[in-house]
């Protein structure tokens, strides 16, 4: 169930508006005009950086073996 709180009740309570909103999904804030706001977290997004490993089923020797290789001036 969404939790309404009233601005005043937001303002003073911002941090536990935000936890109920990481906990349920979602929080509404509701101004004294009758407009209602919903507060909700972002999903998390994984950074392009974040990929799976590949096991070469290499030693540290053999890759430094392949780096020392690899910057030979031929």
């Amino acid at each position: 169930m969404t939790t309404v709180y009233t601005y005043s009740e937001a303002r003073q309570n911002l941090t536990a508006l935000l936890n109920q909103a990481a906990v349920e999904g979602e929080v509404r804030i509701k101004r004294r005009d009758g407009m209602v706001f919903v507060v909700r977290p972002e999903p998390a997004t994984d950074s392009p950086l974040d990929v799976a490993g590949v096991d070469l089923d290499l030693s540290a020797e053999e890759i430094v073996q392949f780096i020392a290789e690899g910057r030979k001036v031929y």
